[in-house]
């Protein structure tokens, strides 16, 4: 990479960082540190600005970069990870948003508990999503990894290293002083450049093509190495029986697992209404369905315009297609078109990453507060003191959080950072989506039935990951040198989201206690109308 390319990368990056710096510093002079206020933003925000919002937190490095670096490798295949994510809203639009934000106040464990044991719920809940959310931080640290080692022109292991210390930094600055009013503004402003540079790559790559996109995919499976195979379904999940179940593992993980993204949760909070979080929903719907349509077209003209075998050599995983397509769109190195394209596309990755974190970890500090430092922590439950000392205890849970992320994130440098989020959603989906639906609909559900549906998701999604490929026995694992593995499956969510939903039901069904008629009603009325939410 030149010199241009280099400095000029890195000073629009530098621009967005001393942008959101500021926004974070004016917010922090504002700020009246009440927890209403750190993990919800005071519910200020209109339906269109909180729909902006989830857009810019739901679209991560694992959608620009890893995305359309797998379909540049393995073509349809890697295509249903655009599908899958975009799928999953509509579970999010019919069956979470509106009834979340009636009964919760900020996080999926306040939904939990307003019909359930309050301190054991708490407890597992928070356990879970700050397990999620770690999962989740982990992709957007190798995402910067990989960015910044094409950015400086190699892949040295020091430039990465030091890349994903420094984004940790960042978050834990945006989240400590901050807050949730910060967090989303930042958001706000990745959405607008990420849907920016995203629509200026896609039509430059289009105009190169004449519009037409039958010659876009007939080049794309010419240079792929694979011919016509690489426009249909198997080149990466059709080898065997385990590569199929692998396939419609995922599938299950991405279409279920949003519904269960802690820091997704969230951001139904920060509206004042049911309505607005429906209408945030809409906007966020309309915006993220748009750009994944997108990343399947610059997915295919990597494949195009670089070959397979190219983007392969720069990164085996595929997460540097985009930045790499920008770079030839603009005229190829040395060219003025080229540097600028190339450090846009740099710096606007920058930007996705270090907001998408921002979220992730202020989702996480909150459970670690709200849900397991309060809950230990109270005796009498009347404790004025404690909403302030939470607050601090959520500022220094973001810290920890912080380390614990950069350190996965240097080991788990070489994967492919949709596949990291893959896992995530295949945790999020196998812990907390059956509990949160059985809580939401079921009207016999208990504490118990709660208990064993969040341990009986969490507990085999994570054996099955760390006894998977994944971790050890692969060249591209965690641990290569090591094989330990047991399991075949890569993704866990074929086997461990229905035994989230079994767990639940066979918990409720084997437990001496019964629920409350009078709770579940009062929780029902409160979901479906709104009465009582705060």
């Amino acid at each position: 990479m030149t010199g241009n390319h280099q400095s000029l990368a890195l000073l629009l990056f530098l621009a967005f960082v001393a942008l959101t710096l500021a926004i974070t510093t004016l917010v922090s002079r504002r700020r009246r540190g009440s927890p209403e206020e750190f993990y919800a933003g005071g519910r200020l925000f209109s339906p269109m600005e909180n729909g902006f919002a989830i857009a810019g937190d739901y679209m991560s490095a694992a959608s620009f970069l890893g995305i359309s670096g797998l379909i540049a490798l393995y073509g349809y295949d890697g295509v249903l990870y655009s599908v899958g994510f975009l799928v999953a809203w509509l579970v999010v639009l019919l069956l979470v948003a509106e009834l979340v934000r009636n009964c919760g106040r900020f996080t999926l464990a306040d939904v939990l508990a307003a019909r359930l044991g309050e301190r054991r719920v708490r407890i597992a809940a928070g356990t879970s999503s700050v397990t999620v959310s770690v999962l989740y931080l982990v992709a957007q640290m190798v995402g910067a990894g990989s960015l910044v080692a094409l950015l400086l022109g190699g892949t040295s292991d020091r430039a990465r290293a030091w890349t994903v210390v420094g984004v940790g930094a960042l978050m834990v600055v945006y989240v400590s002083l901050g807050g949730m009013r910060a967090t989303t503004w930042i958001q706000i402003v990745k959405a607008v450049l990420l849907m920016g540079g995203t629509i200026a790559l896609t039509t430059v790559l289009l105009v190169r093509f004449h519009g037409d996109l039958g010659a876009l995919l007939t080049t794309a499976a010419d240079r792929s190495g694979h011919g016509r195979d690489f426009l249909a379904p198997g080149l990466k999940y059709g080898g065997d029986l385990t590569a199929r179940l692998d396939f419609i593992s995922l599938g299950l993980a991405l279409v279920l697992g949003t519904a269960g993204l802690p820091h997704i949760l969230s951001r139904f909070y920060t509206v004042p209404t049911a309505r607005a979080a429906r209408r945030s929903v809409v906007w966020s719907i309309g915006l993220i369905g748009a750009f994944y349509l997108m990343t399947i077209v610059l997915g295919f003209g990597a494949a195009a315009v670089l070959g397979s075998h190219a983007v392969r050599a720069s990164s085996p995983s595929g997460n540097t297609a985009v930045p790499l397509l920008a770079l030839d769109l603009g005229g190829g190195a040395g060219s003025t078109g080229g540097t600028v394209l190339f450090a846009v596309v740099a710096a606007v990755a920058f930007a996705t990453i270090l907001a998408v974190v921002a979220g992730i970890t202020l989702s996480s500090s909150a459970a670690v507060a709200h849900d397991l430092y309060a809950t230990l922590s109270r005796r009498d439950g009347r404790d004025g003191r404690m909403p302030r000392s939470e607050v601090a205890v959520a500022r220094v849970a973001a810290v920890g959080v912080g380390v614990v992320a950069i350190g996965l994130g240097l080991l788990a440098q070489d994967l492919n950072v949709a596949f990291l989020v893959g896992l995530a959603f295949a945790v999020a989906a196998s812990a907390n989506l059956p509990v949160l639906l059985y809580a939401l609909f079921w009207h016999r559900f208990t504490t118990r039935g709660a208990l064993w549906a969040v341990y009986g998701g969490l507990v085999p999604a994570v054996l099955l990951v760390t006894l998977s490929p994944v971790v050890s026995g692969a060249p591209d694992a965690l641990f290569p040198g090591v094989d330990f593995h047991l399991v075949p499956l890569r993704n866990p969510g074929l086997v461990s989201i229905p035994l989230g939903f079994l767990a639940g039901w066979l918990g409720t069904v084997t437990s001496a206690e019964r629920a409350d008629p009078a709770r579940y009603a009062e929780t029902e009325v409160r979901a479906l109308t709104g009465a009582g939410a705060v």
